[in-house]
């Protein structure tokens, strides 16, 4: 269970971080720069926890 719920949000902080880029928004106002810095960080992220589960939800399924 934790492996997939790890999946929807590495898709949320992915999701999120496009939004950071288009309306340059997160809680308050951002500089352009700094939408891009913040967003671009969120996708790797999301990116990270996407693989991190995908690999974990495959190794589980070679242990059984």
């Amino acid at each position: 269970m934790f492996n997939w719920l790890s999946l929807v949000t590495g898709i949320f902080y992915i999701v999120m971080g496009i939004f950071v880029i288009i309306y340059k928004f997160f809680v308050i106002t951002l500089d352009p720069t700094v939408s891009y810095l913040l967003g671009g960080l969120m996708i790797v992220y999301g990116i990270f926890r996407i693989f991190r589960a995908v690999y974990r939800l495959r190794e589980n399924k070679n242990e059984d």
